[in-house]
């Protein structure tokens, strides 16, 4: 089996699951969209999504996402930045990002801002809630309290666009739960800008359950693209 055909197998089978949790939700299949994480992955793997329909890809590091895009430049994808973003970073981020989902503190946002700018294109903004209990240190993300007043600002931030929120199951509980909480926050950041719609939740593993919570987006890496390579 060449890696063509394997990268199709199993995009088709994840493409098969958002369906069925869509129809299992009540929901049409193209109300999700699916955004393919190429962390550690090639750029020749890039392009075989590319060339299987897949428009939208993810990457969690700055410095191989930066490399990534420009080396796959040709192909018009939307690239989504969904990792952890330090604030010294964000200005070169924003200069090849067409989505930044981990917006999770306002100190990031003069640095998203000057890059936009620089791109002269609006940036696609997603705030990272974190969904963990109030009482841990678990994923990264914005306490659901600071979440509104964040959105305020993103909106009032020349060359940013508010797109709505993002968030990562949190460990040791079950997702559906965490994902209806995603839900109802979701609701509120809507309130505050009617455009924000996105929703960015569900993994490999946990697709179906982000999907009846409400998902827009999931973001799948090992199933489409199998064992994340080990970079040493």
């Amino acid at each position: 089996m060449t890696r063509l055909d394997e990268i199709e197998a199993n995009l088709a089978a994840v493409l098969a699951r958002i369906a069925a949790a869509c129809a299992s939700a009540g929901r049409a299949p193209d109300e999700v969209s699916l955004v393919v994480v190429t962390k550690f992955f090639p750029a020749s793997d890039v392009r075989l999504l590319a060339g299987l329909g897949i428009t939208d890809v993810g990457e969690n590091r700055h410095q191989e996402a930066e490399a990534k895009a420009a080396e796959c430049s040709d192909l018009g994808l939307r690239w989504h930045f969904i990792g952890s973003l330090q604030s010294n970073k964000a200005a070169a981020v924003a200069s090849y990002a067409d989505v930044v989902e981990s917006i999770d503190r306002a100190k990031l946002l003069t640095g998203l801002s000057s890059g936009a700018q620089q791109r002269d294109r609006l940036l696609d903004c997603l705030i990272q809630v974190s969904l963990d209990p109030a009482d841990t240190h678990g994923r990264a993300g914005a306490a659901t309290a600071d979440v509104a007043a964040l959105a305020a600002q993103i909106r009032a931030t020349e060359g940013l666009r508010l797109r709505g929120v993002m968030a990562v199951a949190p460990l040791g509980e079950p997702p559906g739960p965490a994902f209806e909480r995603l839900s109802v926050v979701a609701d509120s950041v809507r309130a505050i800008d009617p455009s924000a719609t996105v929703i960015s939740a569900g993994m490999s593993g946990d697709l179906e359950e982000a999907i009846k919570a409400g998902a827009t987006h999931v973001r799948v890496g090992s199933a489409v693209l199998g064992q994340r390579p080990v970079i040493k």
